[in-house]
């Protein structure tokens, strides 16, 4: 039987496990915490393809340098001297022109009509989980906050999606949390969500329940040339095998590199928490103004939001837990903030050129899935896929043909 490790069991290194298994490879995943320790624990869960779009905006100028700067923004990066962070910031604004938007948005748009069919494939391959159905509710203090949205989702459908979208009167019907400051709104659909963590260990157990074996609290340290290739663990232990993935983050350069993978990888770390609201919450709510995205979860209500450019491995920032609830404070009622609950921190791994890494590295039999940025979980199921077809045919299916690693 061939073989196949994976590094990294997050919802893109085990979609790219599980599609291996479809194709009878005996697979071994290895990760250094655990099964969804990461960015798959605490996200929004949205599988949003009409939202899965460049994160570098012509926008971003408006604020200018001193918004990024701004430690209650919503976009943030420290004072410090950092020649990598401040040369990936560079390379970031660069493109964040309209003409570079539209170029992203073409060669995303084939993965994303793509993206929610490859969930009920593994759901209906023995994924012991669930994805759920809209409305989103888009909310804004005023109308006018509504534009920069209203030009995204024009933007989508002008590249081929079909997005439904349209006014909603009364968006406290749907969301009675919404206070009265949310004075405009409209209803999204065609989108789904889901629970990221459950919906992650579901996996994990599915890829184990066919013969896979998940190693975790194992640390990588290198990758190992040789007829087969092979990872190096902090243990001193090797583990080789007929084909490598590395699909570890925020903290794929640090193995993919030295293989030839020059493109820049920036933690962007976002955070959420957890309170509990008078009713369940329904529906998703997303507030793009104060870029809060929210979520029903295990009873609770998830909100979620910022984006924080800092190295991956840097402790929880209250001051920015804090600025999410400031801003949700004014856009929501009847909720004790006081007592949220699950704060967390993942550092989504953001590229320059906002296109994920997926293909082979230059060495043979080796290679990366990651740098999705906000839409590793919305994305990493058709990336596993086509991945996994990449490795077992040697042929690169078009919807990632732009995601060439060595680019």
């Amino acid at each position: 039987m061939r073989t196949a490790t994976v590094v990294g069991a997050g919802i893109v290194g085990l979609s790219t496990a599980w599609h291996l298994q479809e194709r009878g490879y005996e697979v071994t995943v290895v990760d250094r915490e655990g099964v969804a320790a990461g960015s798959s624990w605490g996200n929004a869960g949205w599988l949003a393809p009409g939202k899965t779009i460049p994160l570098a905006h012509p926008s971003l100028w408006l604020s200018g340098p001193q918004g990024l700067l701004d430690p209650n923004g919503a976009m943030h990066m420290p004072i410090r001297l950092d020649f990598n962070l401040w040369a990936f910031i560079a390379r970031f604004m660069a493109n964040a022109n309209s003409r570079t938007w539209d170029k992203t948005m073409a060669r995303l748009t084939p993965i994303d009509k793509l993206a929610l069919e490859h969930f009920d494939e593994m759901i209906d391959g023995g994924v012991a989980s669930w994805t759920r159905e809209g409305p989103f509710v888009i909310g804004f203090a005023e109308e006018n906050q509504a534009k920069g949205f209203k030009d995204e989702v024009a933007g989508v459908v002008r590249h081929g999606q079909a997005v439904e979208f349209e006014p909603l009167e009364n968006p406290q019907e749907l969301v009675p949390i919404l206070s009265d400051n949310v004075r405009s709104a409209y209803r999204l659909e065609g989108q789904r969500f889901l629970e990221p963590g459950p919906y992650t260990e579901a996996l994990g157990e599915a890829v184990e329940q066919r013969g896979g074996t998940i190693l975790t609290g194992k640390k990588v340290l290198s990758v190992l040339r040789g007829t087969q290739p092979g990872v190096l663990l902090e243990n001193g232990e090797q583990l080789r095998a007929d084909k490598l993935v590395l699909a570890t983050g925020a903290w794929l350069p640090q193995l993919a590199r030295k293989l030839g993978v020059r493109v820049r990888v920036q933690a962007g770390r976002g955070y959420s928490f957890t309170v509990e609201t008078p009713e369940p919450v329904k529906y998703p709510v997303y507030l793009p103004h104060a870029r809060l995205a929210c979520t029903p979860y295990q009873g609770r209500f998830r909100i979620a939001g910022t984006m924080e450019f800092r190295r991956p491995d840097e402790p929880l920032q209250p001051q920015r837990i804090q600025a999410i609830v400031n801003q949700a404070k004014h856009l929501m009622t009847g909720i004790d903030f006081e007592q949220r609950q699950d704060e967390w921190v993942g550092s989504r791994p953001v590229t320059p050129d906002g296109l994920p890494l997926v293909g082979e590295t230059k060495m043979k039999d080796v290679y990366v899935a990651g740098g999705h940025g906000m839409w590793g979980f919305v994305l990493g199921p058709a990336t596993g896929k086509l991945l996994a077809e990449q490795i077992d045919t040697g042929r690169t299916h078009p919807a990632i043909a732009p995601f060439n690693p060595l680019r």
